[in-house]
């Protein structure tokens, strides 16, 4: 029975939450908190850490339906798609997974169970394959599944036994594979045949069954588990009664509203299938915050676009469509996906702006390297033209390696990679904002941080550190000092480390900044006075500075939400600076932001300061914290038991600073700037408090300044001055009219000056009380007067050269200006060149001006053409 791809993915959540599994969403494509991880490429990504057991969930079976991308790095797919039948950059897997739970008896019975009675699949169509040494497998398929023993493959190599890295959990696989039949080319798994089309992989069932240690040795795991993956385009198609995954009716769908879209009627074009594949990962990319970039996740996407765009235009796109297919995709996968749904406005501008930026180079990038590919002497594009491809007009490599392959030729990759290192070097430059202790010295000790609650404590010196080596003890200097507890709050998520003083019996010494390695607290300090380890100290943080910093890490808290309400959820922080002068606040999007947005942005936080909410912070698990809609910053490692911290109804947010007790302490906030940093990210500057104040003081008394200048008050200085610019355009108007006037008449007296070169009108002039903006004016003027000849004039002006030359149009033919203004500028320390009839130069050299241009009539002598 034909079954479509939406009704086989809710069948399998269904039957499986029928066997007691929680049915849990689809985590983000971007890895929550797995920096390791480019993409989320697996549907047990999200429960890496509940299998290592440093997670624990309120269930011990789940199921899902995964978003998934492969488009870079170690999982890397993109240039096979719309070239095979089943690979992707894009693709869901359907999972079901055992946490300690049910082992492989069950996990075979479920897969089973589904694929022959749920689905419907013939049993004779199917076959397995287990790890060469897996007896139990084995055996549950032959004796309790009832599979015949030459359908049950051992395999020998890696393709059957999972690890998670070199050490950890691992174990030995079972594949099912499905048989499309004998009319199509391929073997069984481990035959000689084994890459044909025939046998398709439709279920993978992982056993995590042992922990590898360093040495080798596999120790049984003490919770064996099961980890599963099924992709639902490769069984739709199996459901569905075709061989290709395009041909499914998801693919179909969006294949034919490409085919529309772009104007086309051959319903077979692999480039269909591109872009079809391509308007998936996009869209959800974009939907889980990826905003098209240079670097990272943001270049992987920007690849994908393009890919898509040239094969687009392949079809015969005339215009910009590739965002019009967004609402295809989501009359498909909406229901099952209603994020996408909610955020397709967002996903269409960006798409359209992407697409918009590449368009206006991709005809010249497409002309320049198909005249490259013409002009080739071999087969392969040498790395340096795919490298100023991908520089000057934003090709990738594999885009190049695209239209390169099409044609019958390869990339040179190794030389393409060694421009692009030398490109890297160049640009790379020293910027961090201070010093990371964790890259030069190792603490195995913890400090207890009291800072929460207090600004001053009695400590003991745990360790001392000068020139990277412990010490006992350091009587002056700079040093960095361990206490066993501290309220000073080390640099994290942003927030500045505090400053302040120690003080002890036999000195003091002045705390620079506040770092954090490992769980220890290190201390920079500027002692006076012998310190040794094991004294105390009374250790006093920097009062006024500690709530300079609340006020701005607060205001930041703020900042990000107004930024999300206003601008949309897409919106997600990207980095940030918080110290007692200012906050800096990166974030992801797509387009400027307007002077009004910016002003309603900023107004949108003066309000919620003004409601003066109490800031609540509270530790909770983080599950918990996630769904109480708390937001985490990816690439952040968080423990179990999180710090949430809350301002109204307005933010919350997983934070470990420090913070003001309630909104209304920040006073007021002040952005200051803003701007793009990199494609797709942007940033914010603001001040708050009495450095807020003081900004919008001094731009009043500014205001007053400007006001008395042009003879006006404050409430009318903009109407002043734009009458005072009016005039003054107006004045320069009637000026620049005067001075034609004025160049009109010597240009008159110029004529008197006139030669001839072998029978050509020659006039040569160094101009001394000329505009250097006059001399095309005055050109045209002399080319009227002489009607037929050659013009050369030449004029100083702060201390530089002006040339400018003109041939009129009867002897364009004979003598080139831009070839004689060329040679002029090369004698005076510059360059220059035009048209045939007219070419300006500038130069350095003003006192070679006068040898130059008595040059001109050698130079036509020779250079006239006969």
């Amino acid at each position: 029975m034909t079954r479509s791809t939406a009704d086989i993915r809710r069948a399998f959540l269904d039957f499986f939450a029928n066997k007691q599994h929680q049915e849990v969403p689809t985590s983000s494509l971007v890895p929550f908190d797995d920096p390791t991880l480019l993409f989320t490429n697996a549907g047990m990504n999200q429960f890496k850490d509940t299998f290592l057991g440093t997670e624990q969930r309120n269930y011990t079976r789940a199921t899902s339906s995964q978003r998934c991308v492969r488009a870079g790095g170690k999982h890397n797919d993109l240039e096979n798609v719309g070239y095979t039948a089943r690979h992707h950059t894009f693709f869901e897997m359907l999972g079901n997974f055992s946490f300690g739970d049910y082992f492989k008896q069950q996990a075979i019975g479920f897969a089973w169970e589904f694929l022959t009675q749920e689905l419907g699949l013939p049993k004779d169509k199917l076959l397995v394959t287990v790890y060469h040494e897996d007896d139990e497998a084995y055996n549950i398929w032959l004796n309790e599944i009832g599979i015949p023993a030459e359908k049950i493959i051992r395999i020998s190599t890696s393709d059957n036994f999972w690890s998670m890295g070199d050490t950890g959990p691992c174990g030995p696989c079972s594949e099912i594979f499905y048989d499309h039949g004998e009319h199509i080319w391929g073997g069984p798994p481990g035959s000689p045949e084994e890459d044909g089309d025939r046998f398709i992989e439709i279920w993978n069932l992982v056993f995590m069954q042992f922990n590898r240690q360093a040495n080798g040795d596999m120790l049984p795991l003490p919770k064996p588990s099961i980890d599963t993956g099924m992709g639902l385009e490769r069984i739709s198609a199996i459901m569905q009664n075709v061989h290709s995954n395009y041909e499914i009716d998801l693919f179909q769908a969006l294949i034919k509203a490409t085919a529309s879209v772009v104007g086309t009627t051959d319903l077979n074009n692999k480039s269909l299938r591109v872009v079809a594949d391509h308007i998936r990962s996009c869209s959800f990319l974009i939907t889980d915050g990826v905003m098209p970039s240079n670097e990272g996740r943001g270049y992987v996407l920007r690849r994908i676009i393009r890919r898509a765009v040239r094969h687009g235009y392949k079809l015969g796109a005339k215009d910009v469509f590739f965002y019009r297919l967004v609402s295809a995709l989501v009359d498909e996968m909406g229901e099952a996906y209603p994020e996408l749904k909610q955020q397709q406005a967002m996903v269409e501008k960006v798409l359209k702006k992407e697409e918009e930026q590449f368009s206006n180079t991709l005809e010249r990038g497409m002309g320049m390297l198909n005249q490259a590919l013409n002009d080739l002497d071999g087969k392969e594009v040498p790395g340096e033209l795919v490298f100023k491809l991908y520089d000057t007009y934003g090709f990738p490599a594999d885009l190049t390696n695209d239209v390169a392959r099409e044609q019958g030729f390869t990339i040179d990759e190794a030389g393409f990679e060694k421009a692009m290192k030398a490109q890297k070097e160049l640009a790379q430059s020293a910027s961090k904002f201070s010093a990371d202790y964790s890259n030069i010295i190792q603490l195995d000790f913890e400090t207890t941080f009291t800072g929460y609650d207090a600004l001053n404590a009695n400590a003991v010196v745990k360790d001392i550190l000068v020139d990277q080596a412990s010490v006992e003890q350091v009587a002056e200097g700079n040093a960095l000092v361990v206490l066993d507890e501290t309220p000073f709050y080390a640099e994290s998520g942003g927030q500045a480390g505090d400053a302040g003083l120690f003080e002890y019996s036999t000195g003091h010494a002045k705390v620079i900044d506040t770092q954090k390695v490992g769980n220890a607290f290190v201390h920079k300090v500027a002692v006076n006075g012998l310190l040794k380890v094991g004294d105390s100290v009374e250790v006093t943080v920097d009062r006024a500075r500690r709530q300079a910093i609340k006020l701005n890490h607060s205001a930041t808290h703020l900042l990000h939400a107004a930024l999300r309400q206003r601008l949309g959820e897409h919106v997600t922080q990207k980095g940030s600076l918080v110290d007692a002068e200012k906050l800096r606040f990166d974030f992801s999007h797509f387009e400027s932001i307007s002077a009004n947005e910016l002003a309603e942005i900023e107004n949108l936080v003066n309000q919620q300061i003004r409601q003066n909410h109490v800031l609540k912070t509270q530790l909770m698990d983080l599950e918990e914290a996630k769904a109480a809609g708390a937001m985490a910053l990816f690439g952040e490692k968080y423990d179990d038991n999180v710090r949430v911290v809350t301002m109204g109804e307005f933010s919350t947010e997983l934070c470990g600073g420090t913070h003001v007790d309630a909104t209304g302490d920040i006073g007021l906030l002040k952005i200051v700037s803003e701007g793009g940093i990199s494609s797709g990210v942007r940033r914010i500057e603001a001040i708050t408090g009495q450095a807020a104040l003081d900004f919008v003081n001094q731009e009043s008394d500014t205001l007053f300044a400007l006001a008395n200048l042009v003879k006006s008050d404050k409430a009318s200085v903009l109407k002043k001055t734009e009458q005072l610019l009016a005039q003054l355009k107006q004045s320069e108007k009637e000026l620049n009219q005067l001075q034609q006037q004025l160049a009109g008449q010597k240009s008159k007296d110029l004529v008197k000056n006139l030669t001839s070169v072998e029978g050509i009108n020659l006039l040569v002039t160094e101009l001394t009380d000329a505009e250097p903006k006059a001399l095309r004016g005055m050109m045209d003027d002399l080319k009227v007067q002489i009607q037929s000849g050659v013009i050369v004039l030449g004029l100083k002006a702060n201390g530089k050269v002006n040339l400018i030359a003109g041939v009129t149009k009867d002897l364009t033919g004979t003598i080139h200006a831009g070839k004689l203004v060329s040679h002029l500028a090369q004698m005076v320390g510059g360059k220059g060149g035009g048209r045939p009839d007219m070419a300006q130069a500038g130069g350095t050299d003003a006192d070679a001006l006068e040898k130059a241009l008595a040059t001109v009539p050698n130079w036509i002598s020779d250079n006239k053409v006969k």
